[in-house]
């Protein structure tokens, strides 16, 4: 046992968007030795924690048995008692409706350690993500959070129906889907306004989120009619009306839409980025994983010969940045550069060369190696010497065609592109995607090789370009778009006009 106790952190993760989890809770993740966590958290809220941090979930699941609740307090303070930095992570807010009080009891009671940090709670995030709020100058200047969990019948209920139909504000219940009948009925049977707007929210802040509007009368059946299911909170008030015209959530052209990503992890948070602000809901299945090969005589001998190029082309981010690391490791910079002429392939390239110091030269209109060839036509280069960084499975069609023009030619295979074992979550999760992107061919392969089932049933198929096109059609698929700009917004386009059709 250590000399001091450690202490507990009783974490709010808030309501499900990963975006409304606070700095201070991600600070405490990142350096908690041990993290107790329920099942509504925030997906991927768990992968900034530490690789050696202990990870014990404490969630209820529904029809399963659970930790009981003082098995969770015992667990909190033997881990402290240990000497650990603890977290115990709870969705929404942890003195919302999140036990959280008789755990900082408990800890209290054993004079361990312990500090709260609120998270935004679901009862005014869902009801927001509606286009409802939950107060409102005309409507209500008050609001009530109640716990839906509870039978109105049952004779030592804790709530006062007939103060609560009285109540001049808005109600908002918590998990209260399988009592909203009941619930409904005994307001109105206390004096509640039988005509009065409700709503209830599922899985509010997450892209699936759904809302069902009727008035209290009618909410169960409409709720019950649309399969609306736990996590859910239910709004009454005048404010349920105002989402006619202030709901914005599903107004973004890709809201509710599921979209498998197959791109190289490390690239695919950008294009992950994108799809949530639109809306969606990306899957993240990376068909391939981008492996440097910085540590070769072949690439050595290149960046000590740079200063000796006239013309060096760069085919992709991933050739730019990894030369840009090739470089620093000889101790060089963008100066290596200044005597070669640098064509890049696609916005994506271009960019990753800015980032390093480096304006590309030349950047093709169509991001493939046929139009750089075209751009290219316009130089003089015979006899010139010319490097190609690129990967190790690269076309040859560019160092091909440059050599035909009488240009000396050097490949550097900086990285190569391997097969991703995808994880079994995320197949699961993409069973009934909408959509399906390649932004290569390697993607396509390396995809189809790794899923038996293939692309879900319904998905359309979304190509970055005519090579990752070909390849899909030659893996037995049917593309249903291909971006006519090739780089990472090109395909959101794609998208956005697949989405509209």
């Amino acid at each position: 046992m250590s000399a001091s106790p450690g202490i507990v952190y009783l974490v709010g993760a808030g309501p499900g968007d990963p975006g409304l989890m606070t700095t201070r809770s991600l600070e405490l993740i990142v350096a908690a030795d041990v993290i107790v966590h329920d099942r509504l958290i925030p997906r991927d809220s768990l992968a900034v924690a530490r690789p050696d941090a202990e990870l014990i979930y404490v969630g209820k699941e529904p029809g399963a048995a659970s930790v009981p609740q003082e098995g969770i307090a015992e667990l909190l303070i033997e881990k402290a008692r240990e000497g650990k930095l603890v977290v115990r992570l709870k969705g929404g807010d942890p003195f919302v409706f999140g036990r959280g009080g008789e755990e900082a009891e408990a800890l209290a009671d054993a004079e361990i350690p312990f500090e709260v940090v609120p998270g935004v709670t679901a009862g005014v995030a869902a009801p927001a993500y509606a286009g409802i709020p939950v107060t409102h100058r005309d409507d209500a200047s008050a609001v009530a959070f109640v716990t839906g969990h509870e039978d109105p019948e049952k004779e030592d209920s804790a709530l006062n129906y007939e103060a609560l139909a009285r109540f001049p504000g808005t109600l908002v219940f918590y998990m209260g889907v399988k009592a909203l009948p009941k619930i409904s009925e005994a307001l109105i049977a206390a004096g509640r306004d039988a005509s009065e707007p409700a709503a209830v929210v599922e899985r509010g802040t997450l892209p699936g989120q759904r809302t069902v509007s009727a008035t209290l009368e009618g909410i169960a059946e409409a709720a019950a009619d649309a399969g609306i299911r736990p996590p859910s909170v239910t709004v009454v008030g005048p404010v349920a009306a105002r989402r006619e015209r202030i709901a914005w959530l599903e107004r973004r052209p890709l809201h509710g839409k599921k979209v498998v990503v197959t791109r190289a992890r490390a690239q695919a948070s950008e294009l992950s980025r994108q799809l949530d602000a639109l809306g969606a809901e990306p899957i993240e299945l990376p068909a391939i994983r981008i492996k440097p090969r910085l540590d070769t005589k072949e690439v050595r001998d290149s960046i000590e010969s740079l200063h000796t190029y006239a013309l060096v082309c760069i085919t992709s981010p991933n050739g730019a940045r990894l030369l840009f690391e090739a470089m620093a490791a000889q101790g060089r910079d963008s100066r290596a550069l200044a005597n070669a002429s640098v064509a890049a392939i696609g916005a994506g390239t271009e960019a990753a060369l800015a980032a390093g110091g480096i304006v590309a030269d030349i950047v093709p209109e169509r991001f493939v190696a046929e139009e750089l060839v075209e751009e290219l036509n316009k130089l003089q280069l015979e006899g010139k010497p010319v490097l190609i960084a690129r990967a190790a499975e690269a076309r040859e069609l560019l160092p091909d065609a440059l050599r035909k023009r009488g240009a000396v030619v050097d490949e550097v295979a900086l990285y190569e592109t391997v097969a991703e074992t995808p994880d079994p979550e995320e197949l699961e999760r993409a069973r009934d995607a909408d959509f399906v992107t390649f932004t290569s061919s390697s993607t396509v392969r390396n995809y189809m090789a790794a899923n038996d089932n293939g692309i879900p049933k319904g998905a359309k198929v979304i190509s970055i370009g005519p090579i990752t096109s070909e390849a899909a059609r030659e893996a037995g698929l049917t593309v249903d778009l291909e971006a006519e700009r090739h780089d990472i917004s090109g395909l959101v386009e794609a998208l956005l006009a697949a989405a509209a059709t």
